[in-house]
């Protein structure tokens, strides 16, 4: 199967590491959160801007992010 285009309103998955202060459960090292992707910025490396979704009241502006697998990268969410 062909891997999904980034596109404006898609959903992934943001591994994040270190502090993060926002009002909600705590944030430890390794956690994964859902994010919205408000803008691609290079097709050929996948570089976006995220609206990471925080456990809590509030969210994480991420912004010019890789597709990768390490701390601040994105994903895309596997099958289920």
């Amino acid at each position: 199967m062909a891997q999904p285009t980034p596109a404006i309103g898609r959903i992934v998955h943001y591994g994040r590491t270190g502090f993060v202060g926002h009002v909600g459960n705590r944030v430890e090292p390794g956690d994964t959160f859902p994010a919205v992707i408000v803008r691609v910025w290079d097709e050929s490396t996948v570089t976006v801007n995220l609206q990471v979704l925080m456990d809590g009241a509030d969210t994480l502006w991420a912004t010019s992010r890789a597709e990768g697998v390490e701390a601040g990268t994105w994903a895309w969410p596997g099958r289920v």
